[in-house]
């Protein structure tokens, strides 16, 4: 393959991304035991570093690349609009059909399967981590590769303190340390599939390139509003989780400028 593909830089750079997770539960070998408070703060960190990545680095370059093919401002809206709506009915489908449980709201998806809780736990972050591997192999297709970059590094970011959550959550239910990092690990190991996938699609066809940065923000979307957001506001705590996610967004924004020469709304998508 040639180095210089976007589908093998979707691939690494998922990877490189879904590595994030086993770097943030290395913290658990030096402490064990984490509050309930402070798994949720990492979680909401998370939750606004992937709402940052979401517009600055795939629904603004989506429109402009719509915009810069030809089409309207309303063609651009409605084009990503439809992309976003189909990237969200397909992880409620997704949702609705795997088995998972949440810090906070337990159970949820087909009951057909008799799992474990810790199973259960860890396939929700598995359904949280596949949009994310699809969104860098996606943003990988954009000719400039600040988009790229600028997502993979986001989606790294987040998966750090998600990755320590984790791991955190798991110890608490009984796991063994290394068990906990290994399954924390492997929630990330599952980013270069789903990155793979969305690298794949958009090299078919330039075409299917906005759409497939649509598609992949409404995915993450969906996850960070109906699944992480929800899991932090609970017990009374929703006033400091909403500044950490405010906290997460803002760092996303300083990535999304940094990496975009200044302008994250047209500099990604030259």
């Amino acid at each position: 393959m040639d180095p210089s593909s976007p589908i093998l830089a979707g691939f690494v750079g998922s990877l490189i991304a879904g590595l994030g997770t086993g770097l943030g539960a290395l913290p658990i070998f030096v402490r064990s035991e984490w509050s309930k408070d402070a798994q949720r703060l990492m979680l909401a960190v998370a939750a606004g570093m992937m709402l940052g990545a979401t517009f600055f680095s795939l629904l603004a370059p989506a429109l402009v690349l719509v915009e810069q093919r030809g089409g309207s401002s309303m063609s651009a809206v409605a084009t990503v609009s439809l992309g976003v709506l189909l990237g969200a009915l397909a992880l409620w489908a997704a949702h609705a059909a795997v088995p998972h449980e949440h810090f906070s709201k337990g159970r949820e998806g087909s009951s057909a399967f008799d799992l474990g809780r810790n199973t259960l736990f860890v396939l929700a972050i598995v359904l949280h981590n596949v949009p994310e591997g699809l969104s860098v192999g996606v943003a990988y297709g954009v000719e400039a590769s600040a988009t790229g970059h600028a997502v993979m590094l986001s989606i790294l970011a987040q998966n750090v303190p998600e990755g320590l959550a984790v791991a955190a959550a798991l110890i608490a239910g009984g796991t063994a340390r290394g068990r906990a990092f290994v399954l924390a690990l492997a929630t990330g190991l599952v980013e270069p599939l789903g990155g793979l996938v969305g690298a794949l699609a958009v090299s078919t066809s330039e075409a299917l390139l906005p759409w497939g940065l649509a598609f992949a923000a409404g995915a993450m979307l969906f996850v960070v509003s109906g699944e992480v957001i929800p899991e932090t506001h609970v017990e009374g705590r929703e006033r400091r989780a909403t500044f950490a996610t405010i906290v997460g967004f803002i760092a996303m924004m300083a990535v999304a400028v940094m990496l975009g020469d200044g302008d994250p709304l047209v500099g990604n998508a030259r």
